[in-house]
């Protein structure tokens, strides 16, 4: 099912046009974002990544391409969720986009498509990220211990969730 086009407080989430791709691909270039991208050295691997068949959101923020949001839909009725991942571009950084953009696709997923359950997992020291995801009302579940590979070294992830009743 494809994506719409989402209006947030001020962010637009629109799908992804493949004229996007270079620009989200400097975008994860970027040092503050790279570190936690591990193809953002691969430019092939990286565009294909980016466009996760459809399941993917382009950032606008006053028209401009900001950042990045991405999905894993679990439609099982038994363990129905929604994974979200985010990436902005450092110069939209630290202004409350990022919560934003995610609490726009949080509130579409409720009222389209019936879900109540979020998760998110940052790497357990970006902690922009993670008083970002707490400040939409993300709650740590726990620590998934050396679960990604960043600079040559295990480190660990913070698996965080949110309830539809608990979105700030």
């Amino acid at each position: 099912m494809p994506v719409s086009v989402l209006r947030g407080e001020r962010v637009t989430l629109r799908p992804i046009e493949a004229g996007d791709l270079d620009a989200l691909a400097a975008i994860i270039r970027e040092p503050s974002v790279a570190r936690w991208w591990d193809e953002s050295d691969q430019p092939d691997l990286l565009r294909e990544n980016l466009l996760m068949g459809g399941d993917a959101w382009a950032i606008e923020v006053s028209g401009e391409l900001a950042g990045w949001l991405g999905f894993t839909e679990e439609t099982d009725a038994q363990y129905r969720h929604v994974g979200l991942d985010i990436s902005l571009s450092e110069r939209f950084q630290g202004q409350g986009l990022g919560p934003d953009a995610l609490r726009t696709a949080i509130r579409w997923f409720a009222s389209e498509r019936g879900h109540h359950r979020f998760t998110i997992d940052p790497n357990a020291g970006n902690e922009p990220a993670i008083r970002a995801y707490s400040a939409v009302g993300f709650k740590p579940v726990g620590v998934m211990r050396r679960a990604e590979l960043i600079d040559g070294e295990w480190t660990d992830g913070l698996l965080m969730d949110l309830l539809i009743d608990e979105l700030t």
